[in-house]
């Protein structure tokens, strides 16, 4: 009897943590690889098409601080039904109105929004899940955010095959609004304070100042954090160039779409091996190997002309980010403390994302000075160097 109630619980925490993060990423997995091209057909160059798909990463590190703030006054689960509708309202907007600048003010808000919900559920998974099992939780975590980018991709061909290319950006509304409705009404996860009383609460408690959790942290922050600024920023590519190299070659939305989604597959088939690798071996063993095999993808990317060939490196990129998945919060996770662990993981979380900021403006004025095979060989230097540094300061043992 103890034992059935135990897998029940099990069984609640992971369909509360994990189902709205997969039908939120369905949506937005629809739309990553068409931001570029939904930008190009409304007129603009490709540096300002890079440059629209990079204010995800912008806004996700501006957004980082005020989200641990958010989650630490309101709460996991009131923080992301929030994040979730603000992101049907954008999305809706871009369906509806056929415009650069709305297009690229819900990009914006996607950022904002996704810090927040990113934030809550790595914030839950590292007070709650055993050290044993963390990496795999984590992974996990950023398997089904993968599962999302798979299928959404795929659903996006089939949309834009039978309606229009802005039709896309109405589906991506229309998950956010079903992930904020699953969310809020899924009973509270255990150790979570009840309802609304919990939030007035939560307001009244003692906080822990963020500029204090952060100067205290301050050199693991500036050591490994900046390694792992580096491995974002490669994965953060991906998102811009393949959909543009695709674009300058002549290839169709559509078959854009089919592209980026096998890349996504590959990272479905490996973000659980990648967790059990680091719990049973090390983080090392993850994530110097996937920075180095995403920074080989990018040099080699200049030498691809067809789809297909496109299609290999897409995928080669897809292995080193699958396996990868998890491993930036998992770091953060390992090296965060007790107090102050929600304002320490939003600063974790600032390094990372400016990775993914800085990754799509480095491709978009790269592109924009020299063309885009010269903004894939300076991402893949970059990368090789991000490797030296992370071989420096990820941890060779995790310690309980």
């Amino acid at each position: 009897m103890e034992g059935e109630r135990a897998r029940r619980s099990w069984v609640r925490t992971l369909t509360a943590v994990y189902g709205p993060t997969v039908l939120a990423s369905i949506g937005f997995g629809a739309v990553i690889p068409l931001i570029a091209i939904q930008a190009r057909a409304l007129g603009t160059s490709v540096g300002v098409a890079a440059f629209i798909t990079a204010l995800t990463g912008i806004a996700q590190a501006i957004g980082d601080l005020p989200a641990g703030f958010v989650t630490d006054r309101i709460g996991e689960k009131y923080s992301i039904v929030l994040a979730c509708l603000v992101d049907a309202v954008m999305m809706a907007v871009v369906f509806a109105s056929h415009s650069l600048v709305l297009l690229a003010l819900a990009v914006l808000c996607h950022g904002l929004t996704g810090s927040v919900f990113s934030l809550a559920r790595q914030t839950y998974l590292t007070e709650r899940i055993p050290l044993s099992w963390r990496a795999r939780a984590m992974s996990t975590l950023g398997g089904v955010m993968r599962v999302g980018w798979f299928i959404g991709p795929l659903a996006a061909a089939a949309i834009i095959n039978r309606w229009s290319l802005p039709a896309a950006f109405g589906f991506a509304a229309g998950m956010s609004l079903v992930a904020a409705v699953v969310t809020f009404t899924m009973p509270d996860l255990p150790g979570e304070e009840h309802g609304l009383a919990a939030i007035r609460q939560r307001s009244r408690g003692d906080h822990a100042r963020t500029l204090s959790v952060l100067r205290a942290n301050r050199r693991v922050l500036l050591t490994l954090g900046t390694g792992c600024l580096g491995l974002m920023l490669i994965r953060a590519v991906r998102q811009t160039i393949i959909p543009l190299w695709c674009e300058a070659h002549g290839i169709p939305a559509a078959t854009t779409s089919l592209i980026y989604s096998m890349s996504m597959g590959c990272d479905v088939l490996l973000f659980f091996p990648g967790g059990l690798i680091m719990d049973r071996l090390g983080r090392r063993w993850v994530t110097l190997p996937a920075i180095a095999t995403m920074s080989a993808g990018l040099l080699v990317l200049p030498l691809t002309h067809h789809a297909a060939t496109i299609a290999l490196v897409a995928a080669l990129l897809g292995v080193g980010n699958g396996v990868s998945s998890g491993i930036v919060i998992t770091l953060g996770a390992d090296v965060s403390p007790t107090w102050g662990r929600s304002q320490f993981l939003a600063g974790w979380r600032l390094f990372a994302d400016s990775g993914n900021a800085v990754g799509p403006l480095v491709v978009s004025a790269v592109a924009g000075a020299a063309g885009l095979p010269a903004s894939a060989l300076t991402v893949g230097v970059i990368g090789l160097v991000g490797t030296w540094w992370l071989s420096r300061y990820v941890p060779r043992r995790t310690d309980g």
